[in-house]
């Protein structure tokens, strides 16, 4: 039965792996801390998968990340952030010219740096519906709130991100 489980878990949970560090990534703002959490909630994940009843799997290892981040944040509240997010394995097709892509690459960390530099509460929906792809509903559920105030919020990260970041670069790509 053990055995039927972990194979159930690597087949349903792990294919998640890259969503879940994103999030961990843009929420704790430090690659290798990054890291460590998503090890330990894929570790939770996996004590508490036979409660798992099904559903949206992406959604519900989300919330355990989630949760684990902000743990470790309450931990760490006088810790500043220390390294800048890397991108480099999310970037353009191999066959790309050299040229667009240290153009894609700038826009990457410029628009990087721009999501680090919003509040939580508006990174994390930024990060979700933007970087993730999840629906509103799926949000909702994911940080506890009414789906307006995903709307909300997500409709106020994004007029700050219009703000900070250079928009006529954007066109160029």
């Amino acid at each position: 039965m053990e055995a039927q489980l972990g194979t159930q878990f690597e087949q349903t949970i792990l294919p998640h792996l890259d969503a879940a560090y994103s999030l961990a990534r843009y929420l704790v703002r430090d690659e290798h801390d990054a890291e460590d959490l998503v090890q330990d909630a894929y570790l939770r994940a996996l004590r508490y998968f036979d409660s798992f009843r099904g559903g949206d799997e992406r959604a519900w290892l989300l919330t355990i990340v989630r949760r684990t981040c902000y743990s470790w944040l309450r931990r760490q509240r006088d810790r500043a952030p220390a390294t800048e997010f890397d991108e480099t394995e999310h970037g353009s097709a191999p066959g790309a010219d050299p040229e667009v892509r240290a153009v894609e690459a700038g826009l990457r960390d410029v628009l990087s740096r721009a999501i680090d530099a919003l509040p939580i509460e508006f990174r994390e929906v930024v990060v979700l519906r933007d970087v993730q792809d999840l629906s509103y509903k799926e949000i909702a559920g994911i940080l506890g709130i009414p789906m307006g105030t995903v709307m909300s919020r997500l409709a106020r990260a994004r007029r700050r991100l219009q703000a900070m970041l250079p928009v006529e670069d954007f066109g160029r790509v």
